[in-house]
């Protein structure tokens, strides 16, 4: 015991020989780090005392130099092109139609959300948008939509694993009483009719709405829906019933085609016919194809006759990409006044000179992702304190937006 004595008090001091050491080393290296960092202002005797960092006065201005120049690179990205008028938020997914009200003044957009949403565009320049929100029955993707009769009635083509239905949505009308005027809110919409397995359980592509004005017609509402199929189902908009069936290709057992029922032929393009539209007077077409040209055909001919659709004039694309390849358009839609050609290839929103071709305006990236529908008011919106022709894209960018219509004659 007494022979370990020694060699503990020896463990002991050589312990606290190295402690010392290693202490003494570390407070001398921090003492120079201390001196390095207070020389700079020892070395400036006129240097006036200040109660804030000297470091904090001069990295303020750079830090305020640089917000502002991140500032301004973000007020450059937010800057609109020139007919962008507004957009149309709050969708949960891609937009993949919409359709205005025959007054105009609503617009309905049918989103992969499941929902259907009614904005009211009393003023297209507003900085919110009051809308009616439509839920489908659950398992319903919804691919177009249709106004029928008036602004609360809406015709949804709805997609579901067992295949295309289309609903009727309308309004009840209010009844005047003390519980009805206290309601802050509009009635959701009821379900007026469905429809389920149309077009033979193939998906709806588009749907189309017109007045049945010809003849002794009373005015009602006619909806055609046309698929992935050969055919176009003309629909009653009040009570959901068919009409009848245009533009039916029949086939054979051995795949050929048997009979083509009440078709009308435009032949010239030599490629691929990409999109088509109605002049406002419905006696002229324009076709768009991936031959690089737009037709304009007069189809105000004798087709029970067999005489085919004129072409009245043949005009070129004027969109290329990077290497001068002409691009083909995937949308066209033609103004009211039958004045002005919208036409889309993905993301690229032109706006040409129907008569002559010429490009009046173009959004390079009119949205973030590719277009998915695009509409023209039917009448003039209020916009401030004016009055304008108004024309609305869908994206897949979860976004609607309202475009002015350009000059006929841009200086």
């Amino acid at each position: 015991m007494d022979a370990t004595l020694p060699i503990i008090l020896l463990s002991v001091i050589i312990g606290a020989l190295i402690a010392f050491i290693v202490f003494g080393s570390y407070f001398r290296k921090r003492k120079s780090e201390i001196e390095s960092i207070a020389r700079p202002e020892s070395l400036n005797p006129n240097r006036k005392p200040s109660s804030k960092p000297s470091t904090g006065k001069k990295s303020h201005p750079k830090s305020h130099s640089h917000s502002h120049s991140h500032t301004a690179d973000k007020d450059v990205a937010k800057k609109h092109h020139p007919l962008d008028l507004n957009t149309l938020k709050g969708h949960g997914d891609a937009v993949m139609g919409l359709c205005f009200s025959p007054d105009g003044r609503s617009l309905a957009t049918a989103c992969a959300d499941g929902v259907i949403r009614i904005f009211r565009l009393d003023d297209v320049s507003s900085k919110s948008f009051k809308f009616l929100r439509i839920n489908l029955p659950a398992g319903g993707h919804p691919k177009a939509v249709v106004f029928a009769d008036n602004a609360s009635s809406v015709v949804v083509a709805s997609q579901t694993l067992t295949g295309a239905s289309l609903y009727l949505y309308g309004e009840e009308k209010p009844n005047t009483t003390d519980e009805q005027t206290q309601q802050t809110k509009l009635p959701l919409p009821d379900i007026k009719w469905e429809r389920h397995k149309v077009h033979d359980k193939r998906a709806v592509l588009t749907l189309v709405g017109t007045k049945a004005t010809y003849g002794s017609a009373d005015g009602s509402t006619i909806i055609a829906s046309s698929s992935e199929g050969t055919d176009i189902i003309l629909w009653d908009g009040k009570t959901g019933k068919i009409l009848g069936n245009v533009w039916e290709i029949l086939y054979s057992k051995d795949g050929s085609v048997k009979e083509i029922v009440r078709v009308m032929q435009l032949k010239g393009h030599k490629s691929a016919v990409t999109w088509l539209c109605f002049a406002p007077n419905s006696e002229q077409i324009i076709t768009a194809s991936k031959d690089g040209s737009i037709r304009i055909w007069n189809i105000n001919v004798r087709y029970h006759l067999d005489e085919d659709p004129k072409t009245l004039k043949v005009l070129p694309i004027p969109l290329s990409d990077s290497n001068g390849t002409t691009l083909h358009y995937d949308r066209l839609c033609l103004s009211p006044d039958g004045k002005i050609l919208a036409a889309t290839h993905g993301s690229t929103l032109q706006w040409l000179c129907a008569e002559t071709g010429q490009v009046l305006d173009m959004a390079d990236k009119a949205h973030d992702g590719d277009i998915t529908d695009l509409a023209w008011a039917p009448t003039t919106i209020p916009i401030e304190n004016r009055q304008s022709s108004v024309l609305a894209t869908a994206s897949i960018d979860k976004k609607v937006k309202l475009w002015a219509a350009p000059p006929l004659h841009p200086s």
